[in-house]
């Protein structure tokens, strides 16, 4: 069965890219969203995508790519985040406050614009889309001088909560991602068992999202935390 158009926005090597290719295997039209489209030229010619130069955190940037989008809307996933890394005394304020706009305001933005889609793709036929927020432990523990980062973190971590109890009733399924760990980025392909599974599996990552959209609305998850065996917690 054909399915629709996947857009992941804040798309690059690691595991953008093994989302892209998954999506693509499973049948979907990518759409890939990224400050730098050059840089994409070779993900987008494996997957067939649609690159698109935007600025996650820009309402105007986000509003066009979702405009832009025909046919259904299956997938939405927002992965951008940004550091601002000190102690708090000595922080640049507006590094903080770029730091905020790009991890939680840009998550608000590309809920907002994927819901509105959605939302009336559901009421027309009934079927659902997904939107998927990558987070990190730090929107559930904030870490000395990582302030910004758990500020946006946790923010994006509440929009997705509110909007899990708004959105699921409507048919759209809503759920946030704590990657709690380091991620690989040595292809799986090209590992031994020398221990560089202490790491997470971007393409492992990758498969765990494949499983939240494929989840039956009676049985969904709105987080779901992803770790290597040997991160304490």
């Amino acid at each position: 069965m054909s399915k629709g158009t996947a857009v992941i926005i804040g798309a690059g090597s690691g595991l953008s890219a093994s989302l892209a290719r998954q999506l693509h295997t499973r049948g979907h039209s990518i759409v890939l969203g990224a400050r730098s489209t050059d840089k994409l030229a070779a993900l987008a010619a494996e997957t067939s995508a649609r690159t698109v130069a935007l600025d996650g955190s820009d309402p105007a940037d986000v509003d066009a790519l979702f405009a832009s989008i025909e046919g259904r809307l299956d997938v939405a996933i927002y992965n951008p985040s940004a550091r601002s890394r000190g102690p708090v005394a000595e922080l640049d304020p507006e590094q903080v406050r770029r730091a905020v706009e790009i991890t939680a305001f840009g998550s608000f933005l590309t809920g907002r614009a994927a819901a509105n889609v959605m939302q009336a793709q559901a009421e027309q036929d009934g079927k659902r889309g997904t939107i998927l927020f990558t987070g990190a432990s730090a929107g559930v523990k904030g870490f000395a001088n990582s302030a910004p980062f758990a500020m946006g973190k946790f923010a994006q971590r509440g929009l997705a909560q509110s909007m899990s109890r708004e959105l699921h009733p409507k048919g759209v399924h809503v759920a946030w991602v704590n990657i709690d760990g380091g991620i690989s980025n040595t292809a799986r392909a090209e590992r031994t068992d020398d221990g560089t599974d202490r790491m997470l599996d971007p393409d492992a990552i990758a498969t765990a999202y494949m499983q939240l959209i494929d989840q039956h609305r009676s049985a969904w998850s709105n987080e779901i935390t992803l770790r290597p065996w040997v991160e304490t917690f």
